[in-house]
């Protein structure tokens, strides 16, 4: 493979922030199918030229052509959820359960 590859990318039907990006001549015959089952319908989001200097929002674009030249696809996981998101998360689930224990 080149230093420049056009590469299309995939969003997730299942998992919001997942993405596939995969070299758009072969598409997504390199995904394993056991991770197509997980990842969902794939939706096209764009296609792009990649090169290994380009800017990428949360991904390094020399990390998505190694794994694309070398398994065929680059798949881009959510971010983690921040620490206090899940405080939050924690803390309204207690309060809502301890809300329905006061009605019981």
């Amino acid at each position: 493979m080149s230093d420049k590859l056009i590469c299309e990318v995939f969003k997730s039907s299942r998992k919001d922030e997942m993405y596939l990006y995969v070299d758009k001549r072969q598409g997504l015959t390199a995904v394993p199918e056991l991770l197509m089952e997980t990842f969902g319908k794939p939706v096209p989001v764009f296609t792009m030229l990649l090169t290994a200097d380009k800017k990428l929002s949360r991904v390094s674009a020399a990390d998505v052509v190694e794994g694309i030249k070398d398994k065929g696809f680059y798949l881009q996981m959510p971010p983690p959820k921040e620490p206090y998101l899940l405080d939050i998360h924690r803390a309204y689930a207690a309060s809502h359960d301890d809300a329905h224990a006061d009605k019981a």
